[in-house]
C-alpha cells in the first residue's frame, strides 16, 4: 500500500537461489515490471549461474503498472501529441511522485525484507526511460546504474532533455554508470546522419534521443561511466532485450575471474590466492562483500583432491572455511 500514491501496488521479486550460504545481492528495478520482468531476470541468472561469472547474482524487482503515463512522465502538459490516444495528457506528469515511492516505500520496503547489498540498478524503456533520466538527472543518488533504453526525450518540449544536457556539462557523476540503448525508428530513406537535420514530427522521437547522446560523449570529464548503442537492426520494440545485455556486461566488465589451463593443474595452491584476489578487487570496486560460490570452490577443491593435487585442494576447502565458517 503506497500512501505517496494513494494505491495499492503490486511487485514482482525474484529472489536468487541462496543454495548452503546466506549472501546479500544488488537490487535491479525495473519499470514496466510486466513486459519486462522475465527477460531480465533469466538474462541475469544466466550471466552469474552455472560456472558463469559474467555478473553478480541480482535481486530484481518489477514495478507493474496502473496508470503508466501519470508515472513515467515528469512534467504535465496539456496538449497530446498527435500520434497518442486523447487520453495520454490528463493524468501526466507525476513522475517526483512516482520517484518518492520508490525512493521512500518500496526501496525500504525491499530492503527490510531481503537480503540486499548496498548497490542498486534502475532499468527503464520508452516512457520507462524517460523516468530513468529524470532520475538520473534530479535524483543521481538513488542508483548506481541507469540502463536507459530508447527514452521518450521528446516529452514536453524536450524540458527534460535540456535539463539533461545541462546537469551533464555543470555536474560530476562520480561512481555512476549510464548505458543508452537506441533503436532504429527512421522512416524509410531516412540515415541516421540526414535525420538530425529532419525537423518532421515523425522523426523528432530519435532525434532527441540522438541529440542526448550526443550529451553524454561531449562531457567525458565529469566522471559517468557512460556507453552508447546504435542498433540499426532492432525497433523500438525489439531493443530492450539487446541493450539490458550489452548493459550487464558493460556495468560489469570487471567482474570475470578469467582462468588459464594452467590454473587447472595449479598443485601450489595459487589458485586459491586468485580467487581471494579477484573477490577483494570486486568487494572494493561493489561497495560491499562479495565471496565466490561455495558450492563452487566446494566442487573445485574436490576435483583437485579426485586429482591428488592435495595442496590447490586444501587452500581451497580452507578459503570455504574462511568465507563461510557457519555453513
Amino acid at each position: 500500500q503506497s500512501k505517496i500514491l494513494g494505491e495499492q501496488r503490486k511487485v514482482w521479486i525474484h529472489v536468487p537461489d541462496q543454495g548452503a550460504s546466506i549472501q546479500r545481492y544488488p537490487v535491479v528495478y525495473v519499470l514496466d515490471g510486466d513486459g519486462h520482468f522475465s527477460s531480465v531476470v533469466g538474462m541475469i541468472q544466466q550471466l552469474s549461474t552455472g560456472g558463469n561469472n559474467n555478473c553478480p547474482k541480482m535481486i530484481v524487482v518489477g514495478i507493474t503498472n496502473t496508470d503508466r503515463t501519470r508515472d513515467l512522465t515528469p512534467t504535465h502538459i496539456d496538449a497530446d501529441p498527435p500520434f497518442m490516444d486523447s487520453t495520454f495528457s490528463k493524468t501526466s506528469g507525476g513522475g517526483e511522485n512516482f520517484i518518492a515511492f520508490i525512493e521512500k516505500e518500496l526501496m525500504p520496503h525491499i530492503e527490510a525484507n531481503y537480503p540486499t547489498a548496498p548497490y542498486k540498478m534502475l532499468i527503464g524503456h520508452s516512457f520507462g526511460g524517460l523516468a530513468v533520466m529524470q532520475t538520473f538527472t534530479h535524483h543521481t543518488h538513488l542508483f548506481n546504474a541507469y540502463v536507459c533504453i530508447d527514452p521518450s526525450m521528446w516529452w514536453d518540449k524536450q524540458t527534460l532533455l535540456k535539463q539533461t544536457e545541462k546537469a551533464l556539462a555543470e555536474r560530476k557523476f562520480e561512481g555512476k554508470s549510464l548505458y543508452l540503448g537506441i533503436a532504429n525508428t527512421l522512416e524509410e530513406g531516412m540515415d541516421i546522419k540526414k535525420v538530425q537535420k529532419d525537423t518532421s514530427g515523425d522523426s523528432r522521437h530519435i532525434r532527441s534521443i540522438l541529440t542526448l547522446q550526443a550529451a553524454l560523449e561531449k562531457n567525458k570529464k565529469n566522471g559517468l561511466k557512460y556507453r552508447g548503442k546504435y542498433y540499426p537492426d532492432d525497433t523500438h520494440g525489439s531493443v530492450p532485450l539487446i541493450t539490458e545485455y550489452d548493459a550487464l556486461r558493460f556495468f560489469f566488465d570487471f567482474f570475470p575471474l578469467k582462468f588459464s589451463m594452467q590454473d587447472f593443474t595449479d598443485s601450489t595452491g595459487a589458485l586459491a590466492d586468485k580467487y581471494r584476489n579477484h573477490f577483494a578487487n570486486l568487494s572494493q570496486k561493489m561497495s560491499y562483500s562479495i565471496k565466490p560460490d561455495e558450492a563452487e570452490i566446494n566442487y573445485m577443491g574436490y576435483d583437485f583432491l579426485n586429482r591428488k593435487l592435495y595442496k590447490t585442494a586444501e587452500r581451497l576447502f580452507k578459503l570455504n572455511v574462511d568465507n563461510y565458517p557457519e555453513s
